[in-house]
């Protein structure tokens, strides 16, 4: 999707998710981590996309200053992170999350780093409150991490559809709350 846009150049820490990640894709996907070693050294780039990456490093400042080295001038970082901290369950354990970042957290991290935040919104509004009250059960039910195993094809096309939905104001309306949050940062 993103190479419509322009040339895509990717990197990926783990040998076994570059595989992957080059079988989906079909582009070449580095060796790299965050926030060193950082690939592309000679390197500046208009758009650098971290998308559900940022909550997997320790070293969030680090990582978001390390990105802005990279940006050409006028360039933009976009993040999209987890967002609330007191939906921490099961399933950002299994994910090796972290952290769960708020509006302000992330600003906050981003301008640590010598990003100018652009925009910062909440996003996955629609599914927000089926997401809250299934997270609060499983904190009194034991939680196994079975929502990790994809639903059946049709429930899992109608939440495409209502995520899909939030395209058409994310970016026009300020939400102020979601499961997910979006920055988009440029390097003052």
């Amino acid at each position: 999707m993103l190479a419509s846009f322009g040339a895509v150049k990717a990197f990926e820490m783990d040998p076994t998710a570059r595989q992957l990640a080059h079988a989906k894709s079909g582009l070449e996907v580095v060796p790299g981590s965050l926030p060193t070693p950082l690939p592309f050294a000679a390197e500046q780039f208009d758009v650098i996309t971290a998308f559900d990456v940022l909550e997997h490093i320790e070293q969030d400042v680090e990582s978001l200053s390390a990105l802005a080295t990279r940006l050409a001038p006028n360039g933009r970082l976009y993040v999209t992170v987890p967002a609330f901290a007191w939906l921490w369950s099961k399933h950002d354990e299994l994910h090796h999350h972290c952290r769960r970042y708020t509006r302000k957290l992330l600003v906050a991290r981003l301008q640590e780093a010598g990003l100018r935040p652009v925009q910062v919104t909440y996003f996955n509004t629609l599914l927000f409150f089926p997401i809250v009250i299934t997270r609060l059960i499983k904190r009194f039910v034991s939680d196994d991490g079975s929502d990790e195993r994809l639903p059946p094809q049709w429930i899992n096309r109608i939440f495409e559809r209502v995520f899909g939905a939030e395209s058409r104001f994310i970016g026009r309306l300020r939400v102020p709350f979601g499961v997910s949050l979006l920055a988009i940062a440029e390097r003052r």
